[in-house]
């Protein structure tokens, strides 16, 4: 990125250099003069940045500590950005998987370094006075979801990463499952959520690529041009199935700043409805099951926090920034319940 995205790593994160240095010279040069900085952001995966001499590569790995089932699987991630780079410029390209958890615990890869803006709360030096940035990066956003999307899952052989038949239910009672793992308590809201999406089920779209993930702050886009992507992050629950649950995802992040989510919003920026309206255009499906799937993916947000916090709450993990992560699983469960009630 342009402005600084770095920082010293975390104390309590940080990698045993000498056993990286050790795995990484005889792999790729410049081993010896290694310096590692973090990359703050975000809940999840650990992700950090290598400079080899000239050369600067990102490092992704699971969290510290026990890790849901099937979560945070860095060896999966890798192998779906190696088959998703060539047909999808927007993907980071790999450069190596290490599977030995010897060398750091857990398994780790290595991809290349983009440089971009990411948008978050505030607008960045780098866009400051540019007068339609929000209708730019809000297309930018969108059809780069579209494209994403028309990625042609069976031509790629990309179909086998996923299981499109039943991908629906397997979503609702995967996640309900992962929510009853995760709770520490009661919360009769979230109940009822899984409930209606059982009995709303809409019948499966056209499978395609679904990132899982897709959000404004999970794009790079260009320091020059706010309306171009430069890469999407993210992609270790990358999968295949029906695409409008991406578009449900996106759209649970898509908020007024005074909701539990908020960032942008306001004049420029795209209102729910034209964000959805864009979406068919450029993607020319079939948006009607819109609100089910924005339900579904508030309460896999929810979830996703859930088990973020519960990691917190049993000592598992001493991130003082998961303490307070309930109070937002609570407002997004409310946010399902507003949604479903308009649906």
């Amino acid at each position: 990125m342009t402005t600084r995205d770095t920082a010293p790593v975390r104390p309590g994160e940080e990698l045993d250099t000498a056993a990286l240095r050790a795995y990484l010279a005889g792999r790729l040069g410049g081993a010896q003069d290694l310096h590692v900085e973090q990359f703050p952001g975000g809940h999840s995966n650990l992700t950090y940045l290598l400079r080899l001499g000239e050369r600067e590569l990102v490092l992704r790995r699971a969290p510290l500590g026990p890790v849901a089932p099937r979560a945070h699987d860095m060896i999966r991630e890798y192998r779906v950005l190696e088959r998703v780079g060539p047909l999808l410029p927007e993907a980071p390209g790999v450069v190596l998987l290490c599977e030995d958890p010897g060398v750091l615990g857990v398994p780790f890869y290595l991809m290349e370094r983009r440089r971009g803006v990411i948008l978050r709360r505030e607008v960045p030096p780098e866009y400051a006075g540019v007068p339609d940035l929000a209708a730019r990066a809000s297309a930018a956003l969108v059809d780069g979801l579209a494209r994403l999307h028309a990625v042609d899952v069976r031509a790629s052989g990309l179909v086998d990463i996923g299981k499109p038949e039943g991908f629906l239910t397997r979503q609702v009672e995967g996640w309900a499952d992962r929510w009853e793992r995760a709770k520490v308590e009661p919360l009769p809201e979230m109940d009822r959520v899984i409930a209606w999406l059982r009995a709303e089920l809409p019948p499966e779209g056209p499978p395609a690529l679904v990132h899982n993930d897709y959000k404004l702050d999970n794009v790079m886009l260009s320091p020059l041009d706010p309306g171009r992507i430069v890469a999407v992050l993210d992609w270790e629950m990358t999968t295949v199935g029906d695409p409008l649950v991406d578009l449900g995802l996106t759209l649970c992040y898509w908020q007024q700043p005074t909701e539990p989510f908020g960032a942008f919003g306001g004049p420029g920026w795209f209102s729910r409805d034209e964000f959805v309206a864009r979406y068919a255009a450029a993607s020319g499906r079939d948006v009607s099951r819109a609100p089910w799937f924005e339900v579904l993916g508030a309460f896999k947000l929810a979830v996703i926090l859930q088990q973020i916090f519960a990691r917190w709450h049993r000592g598992q993990t001493r991130d003082e920034r998961f303490s307070r992560l309930d109070r937002q699983v609570r407002a997004i469960v409310g946010m399902a319940l507003a949604r479903m009630e308009s649906a």
